[in-house]
């Protein structure tokens, strides 16, 4: 029998200017306004997805790059996507909602009330992708930033120190029986006093206790360290990693360890590979668009290193196509995982920037694994190839949170999907941590 699998959704511009640089921007939606939004999340919850993530990054990073992360949107602006969850839920009644939340943003008491406010009013649907970017630290202290492993610190102590204040309200002290006229049993709440490395404040948490159990943690970290806070922290596992067969099985074996090492069992996680496939009619149009894409023009490497630039908070467009790329034009600010992605395994000591960027264009065939261009069969081979051969729990697709882009992505992937068995008719109820248990 054809494995079931999740699927969820990964906002990976944020609450941002959705259209801009697209033609679907002359659908005229305002990407201020949550009709976007809204409208968008419902066909998400009609094709049975179990959640949708929201990328953030609360800074435009320093000073001197500004231009390079606003000129064509790719970093920002950005609104708040915690704000923008109330009117997703407003506009569905089963799928979860996981906006990106960074702990040096965000005090753990008002962090506790605020969640749980939401993960009431929402029906136990809250997600919380917990991010630990230093480039925001700016924002929220005069102290240095941290580094890696010490943001990771913090977060540990943040989310442990959440949960305390969650759980403050023991088994019993939640009595709400009007014939006996009492609420609660204030002997039952325990006086929490926090007194860590990054955090100092004194409970108990005046909101009352779950009814079908926390917010549900996602991470996206993909180091040792990363590794290591999903092991002990995370419900959802977004994970980037190669996607054939071997790939998947040691990722999540790497996951499962690190589950185990802290106690817990590889099944409470739930690990989804992101994916930005580009759907088209015919294996024939997939393959134009491939060969297409394997000389590209001076102008389409312009607009790959506008995009690289934002990201890396790097200039590389004034920097000579034709000569190797000097890693010391990278701040130590730029995360070097992007700078690992933008140089492929290339030497950059002997290889030109143009090879970099020409490799950031080149497309690959879902048909052969060599990338993510086909047709929704293909698209729906590999995911059931992967629920079968490597046991995966299922696959984020990357986009906008657009109609247009649902809808071109969509249309006829979900119908395979739920002929081949792989795809959810229904949900079962009780909220995202229920959906992802439901099988």
């Amino acid at each position: 029998m054809t494995k079931q699998q999740h699927l969820g959704w990964f906002l990976a511009r944020g609450f941002g200017p959705h259209g801009w640089g697209h033609p679907y921007l002359d659908w005229n939606y305002r990407w201020t306004e949550p009709d976007l939004y809204q409208q968008s999340v419902r066909e998400l919850e009609q094709a049975g997805f179990d959640l949708l993530i929201i990328e953030d990054a609360p800074s435009l990073g320093n000073a001197s790059t500004l231009d390079l992360r606003i000129r064509q949107a790719f970093g920002g602006p950005k609104l708040d996507p915690l704000l923008l969850a109330p009117y997703l839920f407003a506009a569905t009644s089963q799928i979860g909602i996981a906006p990106t939340v960074n702990p040096a943003a965000y005090l753990p008491y008002t962090a506790a009330r605020q969640f749980a406010t939401l993960q009431h009013l929402s029906g136990n649907r809250l997600g919380l992708n917990v991010v630990t970017d230093t480039g925001s630290a700016r924002h929220f202290s005069a102290a240095e930033p941290l580094g890696h492993d010490a943001a990771y610190d913090r977060a540990e102590e943040w989310i442990s120190s959440i949960r305390d204040l969650w759980h403050s309200w023991d088994e019993g002290a939640l009595i709400a029986d009007p014939a006996k006229g009492r609420y609660a049993d204030g002997s039952r709440l325990r006086a929490i006093q926090h007194r860590g490395e990054y955090f100092s404040f004194d409970g108990p948490l005046n909101a009352i206790p779950f009814s079908d159990g926390d917010p549900t943690i996602v991470s996206p970290g993909g180091s040792g360290r990363g590794l290591g806070f999903a092991g002990t922290n995370s419900d959802v596992q977004l994970a980037l990693a190669p996607l054939d067969a071997d790939s998947v099985r040691a990722y999540r074996g790497r996951i499962h360890e690190a589950a185990v090492a802290a106690g817990r069992q590889p099944s409470d996680i739930t690990i989804l590979f992101a994916i930005q496939p580009v759907l088209v009619a015919s294996a024939e149009e997939a393959d134009r668009l491939v060969a297409a894409s394997a000389n590209p023009d001076d102008a389409a490497l312009l607009l790959i290193a506008e995009r690289q630039s934002s990201d890396l908070e790097t200039d590389l467009t004034a920097l000579d196509l034709d000569k190797p790329l000097d890693l010391g034009v990278f701040g130590g600010h730029v995360s070097q995982g992007s700078i690992n992605r933008l140089l492929g395994g290339y030497d950059p000591a002997t290889t030109p920037l143009r090879a970099l960027l020409g490799k950031q264009a080149k497309l690959g065939r879902i048909r052969d694994r060599s990338g993510f261009v086909g047709t929704a069969d293909e698209l729906a081979d590999l995911i059931e190839d992967l629920g079968e051969a490597a046991d995966n729990d299922g696959i984020l697709l990357w986009g906008d949170l657009h109609p247009v882009t649902v809808h071109r992505m969509l249309d006829e992937l979900v119908p395979i999907l739920r002929r081949r068995g792989i795809l959810r008719t229904e949900f079962g109820g009780g909220g995202l941590r229920a959906n992802l248990r439901d099988f």
